[in-house]
């Protein structure tokens, strides 16, 4: 088997965890080359922390090639664990060089997830699954994030179809190593500037510069549906209690409410779709922050649902 475009795999669950481990097996199998590094511990809702000025210890899981049963034939894999968080270990992934610790693996895109319960509308702010894909992306990395929209079952082959076109689509523009990897043109890269430029391919520049990322979520039960919409309004009501043991509080939503807000992740994940969302990387003021322009565009879907400038 030829080996394909080579991937950077993490997430926020965990070094151990089943979504994870679905992800490398199915790339693999695929003939992707993989650079996996995954938080040591589970990490979920962990935002954008970093854990700074402290000592974090780097592990490599030679063991998980027998757990997930690699083709040793296969294409060159190197998996380790990190004692910090999902931004942590994208960090330390790309500034100690790929070269240093997976050797023959050369990323072109990285990849989140998959995240064990959905990471739609406001989730996206807290997610450590969204967090690591927009860490990457803030490195010149061009990212996405994959979450399984439901608690009711763990079967993370759900929309696995959907998730590795995705990834195919993506790699059709991600298509060579990331040309501003570490960002050091600074502000001064903006391939997705020029107004002349076919709005498409201004929002495939902005992509493939990490200044834009995308966010998939599959459904407790796909209806073969793939959406390409914005986020949708979710609220959380009775987000503390009160811990009896501590005297303390304990934080965690009693309710979730998600308006009917037609075609957004929220309405379309409950109705059994398969969502992706693409998202600004860059706050709105940041010199990098790409138009509404070029955000409303990267909305368009094609006939199949996928975003329609992934080609």
């Amino acid at each position: 088997m030829a080996w394909r475009e080579p991937l950077f795999l993490t997430n926020d669950d965990g070094i151990e965890a089943a979504g994870l481990h679905q992800l490398i097996q199915i790339l693999h199998q695929r003939g992707h080359p993989l650079a996996v590094l995954a938080p040591a511990h589970q990490q979920s809702a962990s935002g954008m922390r970093l854990s700074l000025k402290t000592d974090l210890e780097f592990t490599e899981r030679n063991d998980l090639f027998t757990t997930l049963n690699l083709d040793p034939d296969g294409p060159p894999v190197s998996i380790f664990s990190l004692d910090g968080t999902p931004c942590d270990c994208t960090i330390v992934a790309i500034d100690q060089g790929f070269e240093s610790w997976a050797p023959m693996i050369r990323p072109q895109l990285c990849v989140s997830g998959i995240n064990f319960g959905p990471n739609i509308s406001i989730d996206v702010i807290h997610s450590g699954t969204v967090s690591a894909a927009r860490e990457a992306a803030l490195y010149g990395l061009p990212a996405i994030a994959l979450s399984l929209g439901t608690y009711l079952h763990d079967d993370f082959s759900i929309g696995n179809e959907a998730i590795l076109k995705l990834i195919d689509r993506a790699l059709l523009v991600a298509n060579q190593e990331p040309t501003n990897l570490m960002r050091t043109r600074g502000s001064k890269h903006q391939p997705w500037g020029d107004e002349e430029m076919p709005m498409d391919e201004r929002v495939r520049e902005a992509f493939r510069s990490g200044d834009l990322i995308l966010n998939l979520n599959t459904p407790h039960e796909w209806s073969g549906i793939v959406e390409t919409v914005p986020l949708g309004a979710r609220w959380y009501h009775g987000a503390t209690t009160k811990s009896g043991e501590k005297r303390g509080f304990i934080v965690g939503a009693a309710s979730i409410e998600d308006e009917p807000i037609p075609h957004t992740d929220c309405s379309s994940l409950m109705a059994g779709n398969v969502v992706i969302s693409p998202l600004a990387t860059w706050p709105q003021t940041h010199p990098l922050n790409v138009p509404d322009t070029i955000l409303h565009a990267a909305l368009k879907g094609d006939a199949d649902g996928f975003p329609a400038w992934l080609c």
